[in-house]
């Protein structure tokens, strides 16, 4: 297998280059467990671990490596290495970490678009929809909504779910597919392209693993159902994983995601929310809240039906959601600086002690 076949161009072997990291191999990560990694390289697939440098040097979790990666690593034999540097990401698709307030989880690297995938049987959500598209443009990442398991439903409530889509949401291409029968499946494989990178976004049970081995042509990724009992995905896919798909596309499954907390994602909701956000533009103060103040372009606008209320109330929901976490990262910032002064002062008197 050539790097070319795992999404290497030119781009990522000048950012080798400017590293000054031509002396070492060239992989990217395909899976992640517990801080050991599985490494693609053109001698095949080995186990890695990160330097003690790499790992003391790191400030938080977006300074592991992640699933979508290109590394540098020496490798020792055909079954272990070690990752020495990461090259520069073009995106970084991310979210709060779950129950880990002001951290944040790195869903997958290095992604060209995502498959925003939801089921229309029991799981469709727009609020969602509008959630994972945050994601996608704070990552500079394209979007594509797939909807899923349309041979459990009729073709008008189909009609019905899509209009409602294209009603809040604009310019996004839209793709409903039945896993089962592989209708819209021509219309799914047009949009994947050699060479490019894809990760899959949604929840368990929606038929993710199903879509990724039907279009890898192999039995790669373990399947189940939707619980009868409870209505809820039952969580099959356990780890990131990426994979090449039959037609030289590649694919990053995730783990079905029953939270996705916003973080840093200023840009995400001025895309996704863009029709909200230039009515603000002309509301009477600058620091409008866009909740009960008289002279709010927004609030004028819902009143009109000009803009949806449930988008109305899902952005301000996002948005205090992004204004939370950010005064959480500053408040963890502060108790790290003070910490660390302690340290040193606690470090400079050990020192005169010496003496």
């Amino acid at each position: 297998m050539k790097l070319a076949d795992l999404g290497y161009n030119e781009k990522i072997e000048q950012l080798r280059i400017q590293n000054k990291l031509e002396n070492y191999e060239i992989g990217r990560i395909i899976s992640e467990h517990k801080e050991r990694y599985l490494v693609k390289t053109e001698k095949g697939e080995v186990d890695a671990e990160i330097t003690g440098k790499l790992r003391f040097s790191a400030k938080g979790r977006e300074d592991f490596p992640a699933v979508g990666d290109w590394v540098a690593l020496t490798l020792f034999d055909s079954e272990f290495s070690i990752i020495h540097e990461i090259l520069p990401r073009f995106s970084i698709i991310s979210r709060q970490a779950v129950s880990h307030f002001g951290e944040i989880q790195i869903i997958a690297t290095n992604i060209d678009f995502a498959f925003l995938v939801q089921s229309v049987d029991r799981d469709f959500n727009i609020n969602r929809l509008e959630r994972y598209l945050t994601l996608c443009y704070s990552s500079t990442v394209s979007p594509i909504i797939v909807l899923t398991k349309t041979d459990l439903i009729d073709e008008q409530r189909i009609n019905e779910i899509i209009d409602g889509i294209k009603q809040r949401i604009k310019n996004v291409p839209l793709i409903a597919i039945s896993n089962k029968t592989q209708n819209g499946y021509e219309s799914i494989k047009k949009v994947i392209k050699k060479g490019k990178t894809y990760c899959m976004l949604g929840s368990s049970g929606v038929g993710k693993s199903t879509l990724i081995n039907n279009l890898s042509g192999k039995n790669l990724m373990r399947t189940d159902t939707i619980s009868q009992s409870t209505n809820k995905g039952r969580h099959v896919t356990s780890h990131r994983e990426l994979i090449i798909l039959e037609n030289g596309g590649i694919m990053v499954d995730n783990p079905g995601m029953r939270e996705v907390g916003i973080a840093d994602s200023s840009s995400g909701l001025t895309t996704t929310f863009d029709k909200i956000i230039s009515f603000s533009q002309s509301c009477k103060f600058k620091d409008c809240t866009h909740t009960s103040e008289t002279g709010c372009s927004i609030l004028e606008a819902v009143e009109k039906g000009e803009i949806d209320k449930s988008a109305y109330e899902n952005y301000l929901k996002l948005e205090r959601e992004k204004v939370h976490f950010e005064s959480t990262v500053a408040e963890k910032h502060k108790k790290d600086k003070i910490f660390g002064k302690i340290m040193k002062n606690y470090k400079r008197d050990m020192n005169k002690n010496k003496y």
